[in-house]
């Protein structure tokens, strides 16, 4: 984790997120070791009405949801706050281009997770930001452009 505090907080939120009905598989705690570690944890049953639904927890907590349909993954993953990047994985590629084009974020990879080059642009929505970096549509985002017009006489 980035400093005590973080990893402080984060155990709090994992002890709120099971206090609020969630069920702890795995970890949980922080890492009996030297440093600002963490266990790997997994969480489960996370429902609606449980704060950690809505929370970003920036760390090795993996909140795991079962769905039956395509409209259920779309409405799971739409129902945040935040939208910097999203992940599908699948052996149907199609599938997954289809999933992804309905998915509020930024960005979506489809069977890999988090690469990038310069030349894409990155960027989030909703509460996860505005605008873009890198690329030639993120430079756009740190420079003024003026646009002049002159009448015909």
């Amino acid at each position: 984790m980035s400093s005590q505090s973080a990893r402080d907080n984060l155990a709090l939120q994992v002890k709120a997120a099971v206090a609020h009905g969630a069920t702890l598989h795995y970890g949980g705690k922080a890492a009996d070791r030297a440093g600002n570690f963490f266990e790997p944890t997994i969480l489960t049953n996370v429902s609606r009405d449980n704060p950690a639904y809505f929370e970003e927890f920036f760390s090795p907590v993996a909140q795991v949801y079962v769905v039956r349909t395509d409209d259920e993954i779309v409405d799971l993953a739409n129902d945040s706050r935040y939208g910097l990047a999203g992940v599908v994985f699948s052996k149907n590629v199609e599938r997954a281009k289809s999933l992804a084009s309905r998915i509020e974020t930024g960005a979506v990879w489809i069977n890999t997770f988090s690469s990038t080059a310069p030349e894409l642009p990155f960027g989030g929505v909703k509460r996860s930001g505005y605008g873009l970096e890198l690329s030639e549509l993120g430079i756009k985002e740190f420079v003024n452009q003026k646009l002049v017009l002159v009448a015909k006489n």
